[in-house]
Order: structure tokens, then sequence, then C-alpha cells
């Protein structure tokens, strides 16, 4: 019965998307099964998401089709960073984020803003303005205002500002800090509230998840901005981990919970498991096991903790992956493989979702 439900699915596929037979063909029965990893989640109350690379998104049915199966959460990759979303002063490019919104709507999906401020998302009008402080707070409400407006009861949520410390907890050289001061960053998170009052504000920031000096900086940052009485809801953990450098389970989990004793709720926001430079021996498919045992731990500690409400995977097919252009060197750090069949890592999740 359930292979008939599966061809099913198949066929449907291949008739809504006008998917080749010889493309469905990639993907085996138990891929498109009863048991997606959407379908669990909403059973569970969690959200499973996935950033959302522009180009497979516009070219690849295949592509959308998994999307839509397998996730109720999405977040576009690039399409609402500052550079792109606002590439002249006067000019906003809301096409391709507009698509996804819509797209998100259409298959019963949330979308994740991400992100409105980035230091490394400026384009050449704003670095290059010579801008007053006056002007250059203009700017930023503007864009704040405009971007969160336009989206406002679309987008469940917001990375207001994108890896604005570093490990000593000091923040990091940007425009906005030159030029306004530390206080550009109180300043977003009001706007964006005032913007839409119902979308509920992250920071985000990677290195965070074990105990350290980097977790200890991101939680005396954020305990600052609830006192300062910064609309603040919630922390954004990236998790772009390693097979031998992924966070030890307990120190993960007690991160979460002393964000959770602030009121905070902690989004995984970007998790992938990178198999080069790894310290694991033998072939791919031992790495590849690895790769899946710890995608299932760091899921496990999130699903066990109250205030870890959403899981987003920075991509989900390796055909896609943002760690190839960024690193130089090819990788495989996502759930499935090219062919869009699940790996070990997918198997993980599901694992840890089917259980009571």
């Amino acid at each position: 019965m359930k292979r008939f439900f599966v061809a099913l699915i198949l066929a449907m596929l291949v008739s809504a998307c006008g998917i080749s037979e010889a493309t469905t063909r990639q993907m085996t029965p138990t891929e498109l099964g009863l048991s997606s990893l959407r379908t669990l989640a909403q059973n569970r109350g969690i959200s499973i998401g996935t950033a959302v690379d522009v180009k497979p998104f516009r070219k690849e049915p295949l592509y959308n089709s998994v999307l839509a199966h397998e996730f109720n959460l999405l977040v576009p990759e690039n399409q609402m960073k500052f550079a792109l979303l606002h590439p002249e002063r006067d000019t906003y490019d809301f096409k391709d984020a507009d698509a996804m919104v819509a797209f998100a709507k259409a298959n019963d999906m949330q979308v994740r803003g991400h992100t409105l401020l980035w230091h490394l998302s400026v384009p050449r009008w704003l670095s290059e303005g010579n801008f007053t402080r006056d002007e250059l707070m203009d700017i930023l409400r503007d864009h704040i205002y405009t971007v969160v407006g336009h989206y406002r009861g679309s987008i469940i949520a917001w990375d207001v500002l994108n890896e604005a410390i570093d490990a000593n907890g000091y923040i990091k050289d940007s425009i906005w800090q030159r030029v306004i001061g530390p206080e550009y960053i109180d300043l977003a998170f009001r706007w964006a509230h005032e913007a839409d009052p119902q979308a509920r504000l992250f920071y985000n920031d990677y290195g965070a998840e074990r105990r350290g000096q980097k977790a200890d900086a991101l939680y005396n940052f954020v305990k600052g901005m609830l006192e300062r009485g910064v609309p603040i809801n919630g922390v954004g953990l990236q998790m772009h981990v390693g097979l031998t450098a992924s966070p030890d389970p307990q120190e993960f989990a007690d991160n979460l919970k002393r964000l959770a004793a602030l009121g905070l709720d902690v989004d995984i926001t970007e998790m992938d498991v990178l198999i080069q430079n790894s310290k694991v021996k033998g072939s791919l498919e031992k790495k590849f096991a690895e790769q899946g045992r710890l995608y299932g731990e760091n899921f496990q500690v999130c699903v066990s903790a109250p205030n870890c409400k959403a899981f987003v995977i920075w991509g989900f097919t390796d055909k896609y992956n943002w760690a190839v252009s960024f690193t130089g060197r090819p990788d495989k750090p996502l759930i499935l493989d090219e062919s869009y069949r699940p790996k070990p890592a997918y198997n993980a999740l599901l694992k840890v979702l089917s259980e009571k």
C-alpha cells in the first residue's frame, strides 16, 4: 500500500511540474514516502526549514517539489540581504524574494527573513556614499521600514542583525558602527518591530553553540539588549559544523537553557556538516554515516529544548551548497545527495522526529 501512495506522489509531481520520467528515476520509492520531514515536524510542533538558492528555485522543478514536500519553513539564502534587495539608494528589487514568499504561501510554508543587516552585504552606493550620521540613520530607517513593511504579515521571523560581534563581544567594524555608532543595533530592532509588531526578531551568529568565549559574548550581548528594553525575541545559532568540529551535546543544551532563562527562543538557522578537512578516515560512506550521526545528535538537542522551535538546514541537496563557493573545495554537507537521494543525515533527522 505504501508503494502505491509513493508511486502516486511521483506521478503527481510528474504531472504538476513537468518532470521527466528519467528525472524521477533518480529517486527511489522511499525518498518521497509518506513520512516526510515536514509531516513529522508538524506533528511535533517544530519548524523544519531550509535556505533556498534562487538559481535552482527559478529553473529546476524537482528542486521546488522536494522543497515543498520536505520543509515547512523557507529562508531565502541571499535574496533578502541588503546588497541584493536595495541595489541603489532609491531602488528596491523584490522580484526574487517575492517569488519565494509567494511559493511559500502557495505551499503552506512559513518564511524566515534573512537578513536586514550584515556587514558583508553592503551595496557600493552605500559604502562609497560618504553619508553623514543623520543621512545614514535615515537610510537605515527607510530600508528597514520598507523591507519589513513590504512583507508585513508574510514573514514569521527576521534575522535583524547578522554576525555583528566578535569572540570578545566587541561590535565588528561596519559602516553602521563607524558612522552611527553602536546604537544602530538597538535602533534596527526597534524599527523592525515598529514596521511589523507581529514578526519575531532575532540576532543571528556563528560559533556560539558550545561553551566558550563566543557563546559567553553572545549571551552578554543579547542580555544587554534585553536590559535596555530592545524588542528581541530570540537568537539564531548558525551551526556550520564539521565531522571533527561539532559541539558537545551537553554544552549545546546548556547554551539553549541559559538563553531560555533570559526568555529567548533559539532557532538553529544554518545547519550543515562539512566533510572536508576531516580526521574521519575511510570511505565516503563512512563519512556520511558520521555526518548523519552529527545531524541527528544536534537535532535531538533542539527537539528536546522547549525554546528551540525551528531547525533550518543551509540548503538541502549537495547539488547546490554554499560550502563549495565559500571554501573553494568540493564538499557534500547536506541531507540529500546530488540526485536528491536521502543520505544518512536525512534518515537521522527522520528518526529523531519519529521517536516519542
